[in-house]
């Protein structure tokens, strides 16, 4: 493993770390706010950080071994295991919100009493704060080029707008007073219609990535533009690529002068390979095949 690929891994489990422990913290709050303040709106919103504790962790297991060194049975590595955390953090979610919908329908049904005023003031911090984790987490999925740390970053923004929905709920139910007290109840049925939403925002690219989408126009162009600059490389043809866990896997087809030798053209496919991974640190692998730009003469 190289040393920008050993950083890109330190970053992302030092960034699980923090998603680990945050949503412990929480979901203690939480719990303990929403039993106390008789609030189901505040206990949903615990369901889904008990979850997220789960999820975390899978994230933090995933990345762990995908970032593995190839070997006899993983030629390509073993980032492919990433996507498929994925799935399970997902089935983990849309389990989660099923549960919260079906006890928010529950009470609806079920007269009880409003809310307290103090899980207003648990919430207002948290809402806060998790935003500011999803805006922290994502930045560090984009730098690591991590799918399941951009879904980790997903729990904190859906962690987010759940407690937004039990602060307006409890808001609702104490200051519009009788009758209104199951507003707490259908806060949390709408929270977990926004986290099944979620789920397939978080769902979707993990699944393109497993069929190898084309879906990195960008990166092709990037690897068009650097193996150009190499001396011999007369022109690009086609260039394939898969991503692998927080790497991609480059197929590239390179046209070179039909009158050099093998072995030159050789040199310049591994000249190509080392520029490109100099200048792409997130490139793990990169498979050239050179063809001629001309008939050799005779």
């Amino acid at each position: 493993m190289s040393k920008d690929q050993q950083s890109s891994q330190q970053i992302a489990l030092r960034t699980t770390y923090f998603s680990i422990l945050g949503n412990v913290a929480f979901a203690f709050v939480k719990w303990t706010a929403g039993i106390l303040g008789n609030s189901y709106a505040l206990i949903a919103d615990a369901i889904e950080s008990t979850s997220d504790i789960f999820a975390s962790f899978l994230v933090f297991l995933g990345i762990k071994y995908t970032n593995r060194p190839a070997d006899s049975n993983h030629p390509y590595g073993h980032g492919r295991l990433e996507p498929l955390i994925t799935f399970i953090v997902v089935a983990v979610l849309m389990t989660s919100a099923t549960i919260i919908a079906y006890e928010s329908i529950v009470n609806i049904r079920t007269p009880h009493a409003p809310p307290k005023l103090f899980t207003l003031l648990v919430l207002a911090p948290i809402i806060i704060w998790k935003e500011l984790s999803f805006q922290w987490v994502m930045h560090k999925a984009k730098l690591t080029n991590s799918s399941a740390l951009k879904s980790d970053a997903w729990h904190h923004r859906s962690d987010a707008i759940t407690s937004v929905a039990a602060f307006i709920g409890i808001s609702i139910a104490l200051f519009m007073g009788k009758g209104y007290e199951a507003a707490d109840d259908w806060a949390a049925l709408f929270a977990s219609g926004f986290i099944l939403f979620n789920c397939y925002k978080i769902f979707r690219p993990a699944l393109g990535e497993i069929m190898d989408e084309h879906q990195y126009e960008d990166v092709i162009t990037e690897v068009r533009k650097i193996a150009l600059t190499v001396n011999g490389v007369v022109a690009t043809e086609k260039c394939f690529i898969r991503k692998s866990g927080m790497y991609y896997l480059v197929d590239l087809h390179l046209t070179v002068d039909g009158n050099i030798t093998v072995k030159e053209g050789h040199s310049i496919s591994h000249q190509v390979q080392d520029t490109l991974k100099e200048q792409l640190p997130h490139l793990a692998s990169v498979l050239i095949h050179v063809e001629p730009s001309e008939e050799v003469s005779t």
